[in-house]
């Protein structure tokens, strides 16, 4: 196979495609992010990165607190708007039609329409170059009781959460597999007898 040799960049797509809400100073507001994703398990943590001159940077480097809000088919057109529009000049949970309600553990707003609220104190700022890091845990999670199961299992796939690649907004694919399929054993067939094959 033939294959083009790029300069470096970003390459590593799909990636979420979510709104951070944040306050400071008794103003609320919300920026769209695409560098956003897990870096520990125990204790939870997460990340966002944000360019030093967005209207939320500041916010969020002096409350120290944020809100990950997933997104979903339905909050598209919303979720555009706040990443192309800066919170210095409108209200963008007003312009956006979206419900502002108080996060649990957090000072920061959350979005009612949201699926999955990811409550997040920072832990450590990284200046990397155009973006800096806010290493974050995770300190609550608040989700939509629509997507509940009866087994207790959040079925976060019927939300049908919203990619980002390469500048366009794409819905998630059907099933192909679950973790370690690969390699799991095949469960043996009953014989009619009740005898296993």
């Amino acid at each position: 196979m033939a294959k083009t040799s790029w300069k470096p960049g970003n390459m590593i797509y799909p990636l979420p495609a979510v709104m951070v809400t944040c306050r400071d100073k008794g103003q609320d507001n919300i920026i769209t992010i695409a560098w956003t994703g897990t870096i520990c398990t125990n204790p939870p943590m997460t990340y966002i990165s944000v360019r030093p001159e967005r209207h939320s940077y500041e916010m969020i480097k002096n409350s120290g607190e944020f809100v990950i809000n997933l997104t979903t088919k339905q909050l598209t057109r919303a979720m555009d708007f706040c990443g192309v529009r800066s919170g210095r000049d409108v209200d963008k949970f007003k312009e956006a039609r979206l419900t502002k309600e108080e996060a649990q553990v957090v000072d920061a707003p959350i979005i009612a329409e949201s699926p999955v609220n990811i409550e997040c104190k920072v832990e450590k700022i990284v200046p990397l170059g155009s973006h800096h890091m806010f290493m974050a845990k995770v300190v609550n999670i608040m989700v939509d009781d629509d997507y509940m199961e009866d087994n207790g299992r959040f079925a976060l796939e019927k939300t049908n959460p919203l990619i980002y690649s390469h500048g366009g907004y794409y819905e998630t694919g059907k099933k192909l597999g679950t973790f370690g399929y690969s390699v799991r054993k095949k469960k043996k067939r009953k014989k009619p007898n009740g005898r296993k094959k």
